[in-house]
């Protein structure tokens, strides 16, 4: 610590691991003197206090800090049980600051009451451009706070709400703001329980928005109706260039409605489907297209061997999560004879 204090005029990223923080230093008052001598640095642009549990005292230090601080640029305080209270201090100071790009809250247990405070900051910063909130418990009373923001919100590209248990209703609020929205590039609702109603909101909004590039919807249970309703809006959207629908109980038809899609656009680049049930008609349907569209990447659990053979843009493919079989290893080894594009293939057996 006192080489620190000597040399914090030369130190522009600092990460405070848990022991330190912790063990070394057992007393609140003797933490909160640490990060209020920290965030004096004149020079500091990064602050990553990872797992150090400093609880809603410590956000609040952070916060008065944060205030008058003109040069940190990135916050990030994974796992430190900050909860509402935390990101309440947090968000007054959001509202002041004019530095900090990029606030990182993951698994802070963070509810609705913390995301509204958040959502208020939102309205008036206008340096944030990206805030993961990835495993906290906003649910969709948060969810819907922060659509409210992103109406208004002029600067913020990426949005993290995995895994927050959003549900329908949330994705429903994150979908009309997304209509409006002109500066969100990525957003992340992985496991957030949206189903096929809450694919089918997204699906309306990618019908309008003309921005996101990047949207991540792990494990949410879509189906084939929520896979046959982003195909609809594939059709007419034009930016969306990454698609991850890993895990979420899409079928054959499903498959077949987005290949559908696929063969009409040329802005999509990667489509993750692994971990789904596409089944070999699925697979057929996407290696159809495939052979039209010369811009995509698929991840699939599916070989896609006869498309291989014509398909000449194809990079990376992904088959981890199902057993191809001898027989699905000897189509794919036949395609590649005459495939010269793949350069990464991923099998897990």
């Amino acid at each position: 610590m006192e080489s620190l204090e000597r040399n914090k005029h030369l130190v522009q990223r600092l990460n405070i691991q848990s022991f330190v923080y912790k063990q070394q230093l057992s007393s609140t008052s003797a933490r909160d003197k640490l990060i209020s001598s920290v965030m004096a640095n004149p020079t500091l642009a990064i602050l990553e206090l990872e797992n150090n549990t400093i609880g809603p005292n410590g956000a609040q230090a952070l916060s008065e800090a944060l205030k008058t601080n003109s040069t940190l640029t990135t916050l990030t305080l994974f796992e430190n049980s900050i909860r509402d209270n935390g990101a309440q201090a947090l968000s007054e100071a959001l509202k002041t600051n004019s530095t900090l790009t990029t606030l990182n809250l993951w698994g802070n247990a963070i509810g609705p009451n913390g995301a509204q405070a958040l959502s208020e900051a939102l309205k008036t910063n206008s340096t944030l451009t990206t805030l993961d909130l990835f495993g906290n418990s906003i649910g969709d009373n948060g969810a819907q706070a922060l659509s409210e923001a992103l109406k208004i919100n002029s600067t913020l590209t990426t949005l993290n709400l995995r895994n927050n248990s959003i549900g329908s209703n949330g994705a429903q609020a994150i979908s009309e703001a997304l209509k409006t929205n002109s500066t969100l590039t990525t957003l992340n609702l992985g496991g957030s329980s949206i189903g096929d109603n809450g694919a089918q909101a997204l699906s309306e909004a990618l019908k309008i928005n003309s921005t996101l590039t990047t949207l991540h919807l792990i494990g949410n249970s879509i189906g084939d109706n929520g896979a046959q309703a982003l195909s609809e809006a594939l059709k007419t959207n034009s930016t969306l260039i990454n698609l991850n629908l890993w895990g979420n109980s899409i079928g054959p038809n499903g498959a077949q409605a987005l290949s559908e899609a696929l063969k009409t656009i040329s802005t999509l680049t990667t489509l993750d489907l692994r971990e789904n049930s596409i089944g070999p008609n699925g697979a057929q349907a996407l290696s159809e297209a495939l052979k039209i569209n010369a811009t995509l990447t698929i991840r699939t659990s599916q070989v896609l061997s006869e498309a291989l053979k014509t398909n000449l843009s194809l990079t990376t493919l992904g088959l981890g999560g199902n057993s191809i079989g001898p027989n699905g290893a000897q189509a794919l080894s036949e395609a590649l004879r005459t495939n010269s594009t793949v350069t990464t293939l991923v099998v897990v057996f």
